[in-house]
């Protein structure tokens, strides 16, 4: 992923008021390894239930979009997977979000959701390695499948939220 400014974060948000834009919580952009994510995903340090996913178009090189996600009330019972990781191996919370359509969908009281980790951790955990199910299996080549999957997930979702 290309790393973002915070003027460049704020003016991505497809789904968010102009005042959401500005309210918004940014994580310290300087800290982060660019090169080890896929898409940033962040939860508000004001507001609890609030969290902000940016996904980059085109594979990762394409203008980044961003989404202005709500926690659910309740939490699933059991353990639940990453609609966008899939990862089942990982003890990590996993949270149902939702996220307001863009445009007159959304105004409209239009939303999308979807299982994610709470924290985001997905770029990590599609890089951690798989077990070897068998000898001579290509621990990169599944690797590199992982994370495909995940950036196609989460476009897949970017892409719900903008052209409904």
């Amino acid at each position: 992923m290309l790393p973002l400014t915070p003027a460049t974060l704020r003016a991505c948000f497809v789904n968010a008021s102009k005042k959401e834009r500005s309210d918004a919580w940014l994580p310290d952009l300087d800290a982060l390894d660019w090169d080890a994510l896929d898409l940033l995903g962040w939860r508000d340090a004001k507001l609890g239930r609030r969290s902000y996913v940016v996904v980059p178009t085109d594979g990762g090189g394409g203008a980044p979009v961003g989404v202005l996600l709500r926690q659910a009330e309740a939490s699933p019972r059991s353990r639940t997977q990453c609609a966008w990781c899939a990862d089942v191996r990982l003890p990590n919370p996993v949270v149902m979000v939702g996220a307001r359509l863009a445009g007159p969908a959304g105004r409209a009281g239009g939303t999308v959701g979807t299982l994610v980790c709470e924290d985001f951790q997905c770029s990590a955990n599609v890089r951690t390695d798989p077990p070897l199910p068998y000898e001579g299996f290509d621990v990169a080549r599944a690797r590199a499948e992982r994370v495909d999957a995940l950036r196609t997930r989460a476009a897949g979702f970017v892409r719900a939220v903008t052209t409904r």
